[in-house]
């Protein structure tokens, strides 16, 4: 059992048989829109308006955080208000921190607290390319956050490009930043984005994916 269609053709590839995708589930009574909160996003320094790009997970070199900021760093010469919110912590926080005193570090966030960091933000920048899934994409696509990521692993499953969600080619870093520069031009339409990936994630809620389990499970029995 893998947990995208991408992993089980790799593994067929290779000449695996019985291969299935079970997919993983996502919390979507914690992971949830309504958790937006403008007293947070005033916590961050934000100004009525602004536009707030977060990055969740760990802080490390593997991640390619290089590109975010990358990112961000295009976005706010072109929208001074802009602000950079990351959550997370690891072996690069401290460097980031020193090189960035004007973004948001928020450290590591847990529960209804980190639920609230995805709903308040606007724009979700991931362009981890290390991941055999990537289980914050889910997050804040559940979140009601649009996601610009690159087309692998839990995003390519998950995002349709467009619709409810960015993706853009596996390693084309100047396509990252050129798209995320147009979505921070166009802020009106990521809410819209936002509500269409929360709907795209309702059905991989974990009652899900265990039925789906289960019925992988009875199949290999029987």
């Amino acid at each position: 059992m893998v947990p995208t269609a991408a992993l089980a053709a790799d593994l067929a590839g290779e000449g695996i048989v019985g291969v299935r995708v079970v997919g993983r589930g996502v919390d979507t009574d914690l992971f949830d829109s309504a958790r937006r909160s403008q007293a947070l996003r005033e916590n961050w320094g934000l100004a009525p308006g602004a536009l707030a790009c977060l990055y969740v997970g760990r802080m490390a070199a593997e991640k390619n955080l290089s590109l975010v900021e990358k990112s961000f760093t295009a976005i706010q010469q072109a929208h001074p208000t802009a602000r950079m919110i990351w959550v997370g912590d690891g072996p690069s926080a401290a460097a980031l921190r020193v090189a960035h005193p004007d973004h948001y570090f928020a450290g590591l966030r847990l529960g209804e607290d980190l639920a609230a960091h995805y709903a308040s933000a606007d724009l979700f920048l991931f362009p981890s390319l290390s991941e055999t899934y990537g289980n914050v994409v889910a997050e804040a696509m559940a979140s009601g956050l649009t996601v610009l990521a690159y087309r692998s692993a839990a995003a390519a499953e998950l995002v349709l490009d467009g619709r409810n969600g960015f993706l853009v080619p596996p390693g084309d870093e100047a396509a990252f930043v050129a798209t995320a520069l147009r979505l921070a031009a166009s802020p009106e339409r990521l809410p819209e984005t936002g509500t269409a990936a929360r709907q795209a994630i309702l059905p991989r809620s974990w009652a899900a994916v265990v039925q789906r389990f289960e019925s992988v499970a009875r199949d290999a029995m029987n």
